[in-house]
């Protein structure tokens, strides 16, 4: 079974494509790096150029697996759009995987942070279960730090080093399109398919419309 990954949650984003192994893991064959922030103009093309390019036709693809948050709003939906797209255009199940999860199997960790901007952070922790939740210095200050934690941005580190100085930061690239395959595969194996009509942004934060647009209607 071949498998398509999607990713454009971060400041960069890829597409790759993997055979599923009857080991339950994702044998890597191609990936394509989009450029930053151009992802609603590129995305399309660059899965036809990356499916081509490997003589497969969508009809091929068994399942699609998509990074769905969190990360930027509008890179978070696009790649969503494009994965229920395709998917329900070639009737092809599809996978939605957390970026913080990907992150934290990069680095072998059970916990992780990225960059939220506005001096906060999306955190994966495991207390014991693995939750995720937007936090600033505040949240961070109420939450049991982990031993370690899997970090791929600056912004991320600094704002972790400082109100958890004792927490070792597992720094890694950032997670791919590619990463997402392999955390998936074994869902895939299993027939864990998500509700393409329940599939939704793994977003952790509310928008700037919908947190500005109440204020107004507040006011």
């Amino acid at each position: 079974m071949f498998l398509l990954g999607i990713d454009t949650c971060g400041p960069s984003g890829s597409v790759a494509l993997s055979r599923l192994t009857a080991g339950q893991s994702a044998e890597i064959i191609a990936q394509e790096n989009l450029e930053g922030r151009t992802y609603s103009a590129t995305l399309v093309s660059a899965v036809q150029e990356l499916l081509e390019g490997q003589e497969i036709g969508l009809s091929n693809i068994g399942c699609i697996v998509v990074v769905n948050g969190p990360g930027s709003f509008t890179g978070v939906r696009v790649g969503l759009s494009a994965a229920k797209g395709l998917g329900e255009g070639a009737g092809i199940p599809i996978v939605a995987v957390s970026r913080l999860e990907v992150l934290a199997r990069l680095a072998g960790s059970r916990g992780a942070a990225l960059d939220a901007h506005r001096h906060e952070v999306f955190l994966r922790v495991a207390d014991p279960e693995p939750r995720e939740l937007l936090a600033g210095v505040e949240e961070l200050a109420r939450i049991t730090s982990a031993s370690s934690i899997a970090i791929c941005d600056d912004t991320a580190a600094a704002l972790l080093g400082r109100v958890w100085p004792a927490v070792d930061l597992l720094r890694v690239a950032a997670p791919t399109a590619a990463d997402a395959l392999a955390v998936a595969a074994p869902h895939v194996s299993a027939g864990n398919f998500a509700d393409v009509a329940l599939l939704d942004g793994h977003y952790l934060r509310r928008s700037d419309a919908e947190i500005f647009g109440n204020t107004v209607a507040k006011s």
